[in-house]
């Protein structure tokens, strides 16, 4: 069944409109037609069953058929701190994490990231991974389309990594399996988390002293040492597990 995302305001006693975009897809591209079913959000975490009723020039015409409240979404919110890697690695980080249930995705551009990108550049990689979000948050039936914010400097995630309850770093020089074992079992559900992940070139040492003396806690993933864009989506597999047991 085809979901989509909407805004609340789109949402009458009955009816829901669908515009812009969306409408061609279903039209022309999905060739969707009258009474067929679709499943619909509203980004705050309420989901309609509709059928589709009639089009308009450029409207879709849903109704109502039942609403619920999505229990789709994992029970704390979940930020992502990535270090800036190198090519097209972000649109995959941004795809994955989203598919496992992240609230917010925050580019980093940190000491040893070998990207580097102006103010122009940067707003428009955020458009893109922000559509990338929101395709991933239709395919994996989510009800809230995650945030990818604009590309931050390293100060400035610490200024936002404060408002989380608690902060996790992997990292390849951390030890003690079961010191990391004990931490994510003492994670409780409603308690928000922040997760740094490093650029390919890794944390610089002034930074891992930068987030410790801010409160963060440094973890093991094993014995391997796993790429950038493995470890962010590890943490959140494990903590998934964890959260929705």
């Amino acid at each position: 069944m085809q979901h989509f995302f909407i805004d609340p305001s789109q949402v009458e006693e009955t009816k829901i409109r669908i515009l812009g975009s969306d409408v061609n897809h279903m039209k022309n591209v999905l060739r969707m037609h009258v009474g067929e079913r679709v499943t619909v959000s509203d980004g705050e975490g309420i989901t309609y069953l509709c059928t589709v009723e009639d089009y308009e020039e450029k409207t879709a015409i849903l109704h109502i058929e039942s609403q619920e409240m999505s229990t789709s979404e994992l029970p704390s919110e979940i930020c992502l701190f990535q270090g800036l890697p190198k090519q097209e690695k972000m649109e995959w980080i941004v795809q994955k994490s989203v598919e496992l249930g992240v609230s917010k995705v925050v580019p980093v551009s940190m000491k040893r990231c070998v990207v580097k990108l102006d103010a122009k550049k940067a707003a428009k990689k955020q458009e893109r991974w922000q559509e990338i979000a929101k395709s991933a948050a239709k395919q994996s039936g989510r009800s809230v389309v995650p945030t990818v914010e604009n590309v931050m400097s390293f100060k400035e995630s610490l200024e936002e990594a404060k408002k989380f309850d608690i902060v996790l770093v992997p990292y390849e020089c951390a030890e003690g399996m079961a010191e990391t074992k004990a931490l994510i079992e003492n994670i409780q559900p409603g308690q928000s988390i922040g997760i740094f992940i490093g650029s390919e070139g890794g944390f610089e040492e002034a930074e891992i002293e930068i987030l410790l003396a801010q409160g963060a806690h440094t973890i093991t993933l094993g014995k391997r040492i796993l790429r950038t864009e493995t470890a962010g989506l590890t943490t959140l597999s494990v903590l998934m597990f964890r959260l929705e047991e």
